[in-house]
């Protein structure tokens, strides 16, 4: 018998025993003390279950949560990964296309980071790619705004109504506060500490655009500050022939 079916059959017991008492049977106390204990008991029980169901609840619930963000997080530096951005830009699209609204994109490349492990070793590797995503982190305000770990030592920040001259605002205050981080690096051609290497691109976000094709865009930036010199970034526009 389950905790209903126990109830219903005590509340019958209940209601027998008074209409028997109201057709002139005699009153029997000792008959509603026994119902109202195994009442009791049964109330108890139904908290104790409820109790217990509660706790499974809330432990699932954290750790489906705690899955969520292991989803879309990077291990290493605590910030967002590509799978989070992958998902996320596309939103951005339906989101920015039905008002007509500008995004912009950096993608931020370490400059020798490959000699920079060889020197130092990978775990310090580690310690600057942390780094770096913290200053990167630190150099986007905007609830909006998200950085990612793209893979390696690239990242990718998406800026959600950021015009090209905010772009261009980002893009020098990453270089700026990167080289004030002074984290050495005597193998770093461009200079004796770390660097970046930046490529940006702005759009006009149309509902017929491609996520992909942004990345591209950013991605070929990247490539020109690198062939011309590293430590920079450039700015290619969005062709609409990327469309």
């Amino acid at each position: 018998m389950d905790i209903f079916e126990r109830e219903q059959d005590i509340l019958e017991k209940a209601f027998l025993h008074i209409v028997d008492v109201r057709n002139g049977a005699p009153l029997k106390p000792d008959v509603f003390e026994l119902l109202a204990n195994e009442y009791g008991k049964l109330l108890k029980h139904v908290r104790r279950v409820t109790k217990i169901s509660d706790k499974n609840t809330s432990e699932l619930f954290i750790r489906n949560a705690d899955l969520a963000n292991k989803v879309h997080h990077d291990p290493l530096t605590g910030i967002y990964n590509r799978r989070f951005l992958d998902e996320t830009l596309i939103k951005n699209i339906k989101e920015l296309s039905r008002s007509g609204s500008v995004l912009s994109v950096l993608m931020i490349d370490i400059d020798y980071f490959k000699k920079y492990n060889d020197t130092y070793g990978h775990n310090e590797g580690d310690v600057c790619l942390i780094a770096v995503a913290d200053t990167l982190i630190n150099c986007v305000t905007r609830k909006d705004d998200y950085v990612t770990r793209y893979g390696g030592e690239e990242f990718v920040i998406i800026l959600p109504y950021t015009s090209e001259q905010g772009a261009h605002y980002t893009a020098d205050r990453i270089q700026q506060k990167i080289y004030d981080r002074n984290i050495p690096h005597e193998k770093n051609e461009v200079s004796n500490r770390i660097t970046v290497s930046i490529g940006v691109t702005t759009v006009m976000v149309k509902h017929t655009d491609n996520a992909v094709d942004y990345i591209k865009c950013a991605d070929t930036a990247l490539y020109m500050s690198k062939q011309n010199g590293r430590n920079r970034y450039t700015f290619r526009k969005y062709d609409e022939h990327a469309r």
